[in-house]
């Protein structure tokens, strides 16, 4: 059975950068879509998951439709993305409605701290990418979903550990598929 994005997470109003709508069903404006849950604003592997996906998506035109979530208000937001990829779609969750809605969770000192957190960390930091102040709640997991214009989730990244990430360039196979 398919999951899907319960109705009145898909009709509930949004706001934040950039949008296309005013619910996130507005937001989900082609056949296949890229919903990424960064964890904070502080998050080293945050800044770097939205360099690579923007890195991703600027070199393929077939690239799905990218919409961020984020803690943090729309200035947190605007401040956040202005150096990364300002022409970025991003939802202010604060509240973290849809990131529970996705089955996002909090992670423990394993999925913050474990010995592969600090390898990704200086790979992130070998992209130059550094850790900055935390904005929300720093054990919230990244989430990454690619879903349909109708809610139906077709793919998700199961993340290990903070940071662990997809090979955002097989997101566009992943998508083809999807699509089939």
């Amino acid at each position: 059975m398919t999951k899907r994005i319960p109705k009145d997470i898909l009709e509930r109003e949004v706001i934040g950068l950039n949008l296309a709508g005013r619910t996130l069903a507005g937001q989900l404006t082609a056949p296949v879509n890229l919903l990424v849950f960064l964890r904070h604003f502080g998050c080293v592997f945050c800044r770097e998951m939205v360099a690579d996906v923007r890195n991703a998506a600027t070199q393929d035109a077939n690239y799905p439709n990218v919409v961020f979530f984020y803690q943090g208000t729309v200035e947190q937001g605007q401040d956040f993305f202005a150096n990364l990829w300002k022409e970025a779609r991003a939802i202010s969750d604060t509240p973290l409605v849809f990131y529970k809605a996705l089955g996002i969770e909090r992670g423990g000192l394993r999925e913050m701290f474990g010995p592969e957190v600090w390898s990704c960390g200086l790979r992130a930091v070998g992209k130059g990418h550094f850790i900055g102040l935390p904005v929300g709640d720093p054990f919230v997991m990244p989430g990454a979903f690619l879903v349909s214009s109708a809610g139906d989730v077709l793919w998700q990244h199961d993340f290990r550990h903070a940071g662990d990430h997809p090979d955002w360039q097989a997101i566009v196979p992943a998508a083809a598929i999807a699509k089939a």
